[in-house]
């Protein structure tokens, strides 16, 4: 039996090593991942319109596609990470897009970050179409797509979430399903929301500590074993010295942008508002990082909003 197991566990693993992936959105996230699928053996077919983008994953080993409608026609599995919902609904649902032209069967995995009425609509138009569809997106910033250690938080059927599960193993570390259809896309932006406001609170005390006489390392020592511990102090401090791999000690360049927060922050806003959720510090931090964000923050690494806290930007 145990022979038996083995033997099919290989094979299956023959079948995914023989995929043919198209990937649509090769920026700073979208380029390592669709690397790794490369490196994993697979066939992968890009396509964006940046042609640095479509040579960087060529030199990679993965080929370009010269248009959406053919990398959908020749894929089995089709990845996707573009910057908006309205990106999304034209790429999978309009004339010449993905619906229109994949096999029934594909699997779609979509690993942007959009609003979730907007990944309703294309799930359930994929659904119409009879192809499988997850919402993946993802936690982890650009070291975490090119190291393969993501976080996937993923909305949709039961059997769609075991198709793209595969795929989504060779990108990622952690693999969540949340739920139904448009439920990846809730969970990432509440996760945000509570990334966004615990890094303004974290900031907010290294500066009264600077006000106070307080030494940084020994607020970071005494509060990443107190009451005060949370990632934004342990993992990512945002002033320099307690966390060496943290932004703070690299100039703030983003490992996650000031301006994708504050993307991420009013998508929280927007579902808030359509539930009928009270966010009121998360409405607060939407507001900070839209300030920040217009008052030179925009390219800097979210962390960075400690310095217009401290009033030096």
């Amino acid at each position: 039996m145990q022979h038996s197991s083995q033997t099919a566990s290989a094979f299956f693993r023959r079948i995914v090593m023989s995929t043919r992936i198209g990937f649509i959105g090769l920026g700073n996230m979208g380029g390592p991942m669709a690397a790794n699928l490369v490196k994993a053996g697979h066939e992968v077919l890009g396509f964006d319109l940046s042609e640095a983008a479509l040579g960087a994953l060529e030199a990679a080993g993965g080929k370009r596609a010269a248009s959406v409608a053919e990398l959908a026609a020749a894929a089995d599995v089709v990845v996707s990470m573009l910057p908006a919902g309205a990106h999304v609904r034209k790429i999978y649902m309009e004339e010449g897009g993905i619906l229109e032209n994949a096999k029934p069967g594909t699997i779609l995995i979509d690993s942007s970050t959009i609003d979730v009425d907007s990944a309703r609509a294309v799930a359930s138009a994929a659904a119409e179409k009879g192809m499988s569809m997850v919402d993946a997106p993802v936690s982890g910033g650009v070291g975490g797509a090119t190291a393969g250690t993501l976080t996937f938080m993923v909305g949709g059927p039961d059997e769609a979430f075991a198709k793209a599960k595969p795929y989504l193993d060779i990108m990622g570390k952690n693999i969540v399903h949340a739920g139904g259809a448009g439920n990846g896309q809730a969970a990432k932006i509440c996760n945000n929301m509570i990334l966004g406001i615990s890094m303004i609170a974290v900031s907010e005390a290294f500066v009264l500590a600077e006000r106070l006489g307080l030494d940084a390392q020994k607020l970071f020592d005494i509060s990443s074993t107190a009451s005060g511990q949370c990632w934004s102090l342990t993992s990512y401090c945002p002033v320099p010295g307690p966390v060496p791999t943290s932004p703070a000690n690299n100039d703030y360049k983003p490992g996650f942008a000031a301006e994708m927060m504050l993307k991420d922050l009013k998508l929280a806003q927007e579902a808030a508002g359509s539930a009928g959720a009270a966010t009121p510090l998360g409405a607060e931090a939407s507001v900070l990082y839209d300030v920040f964000c217009k008052n030179g923050g925009q390219g800097s690494d979210f962390s960075a909003i400690v310095n217009f806290l401290r009033g030096t930007r």
